[in-house]
């Protein structure tokens, strides 16, 4: 049985900083893209990040560009999104996902397994 399961949500105020972890189990990692993606009350899920199947590629959504980062330890079976200088408009809640598509993914249909979610809110 695959499962995703995010840590690290919580609420932070604007300028903070948190990181995101996914733990995979049921799946090996590294046949994976991890992507990251996110969802506000009344608005629809959207692209976050994404590391790629080994790590040394990832791409970010450009409303977080220079303030996450996607990554993934392949040995821990471990993906992790650092956020940094948050933003009241990041609150959401975070999902992470996994795709075969190696070099990763901006559309969700596109992934195979997702984890449940983690709220994470920044206030002013």
């Amino acid at each position: 049985q695959v499962q995703l399961v995010e840590f690290g949500g919580g609420r932070v105020q604007t300028g903070g900083s948190l990181r995101l972890s996914c733990v995979a189990s049921g799946i090996t990692l590294s046949n994976y893209a991890m992507g990251w993606f996110r969802q506000a009350p009344g608005k629809e899920r959207e692209f976050v990040g994404v590391s790629n199947w080994n790590g040394d590629g990832a791409n970010h959504a450009d409303s977080v560009k220079g303030r996450f980062t996607a990554s993934r330890d392949n040995a821990k079976n471990t993906a992790y999104l650092q956020m940094n200088s948050l933003k009241p408009e990041d609150t959401a809640v975070y999902y992470c996902a996994a795709t075969s598509f190696v070099r990763g993914s901006y559309y969700p249909v596109e992934y195979d397994h997702w984890g449940q979610g983690t709220q994470v809110t920044v206030s002013s």
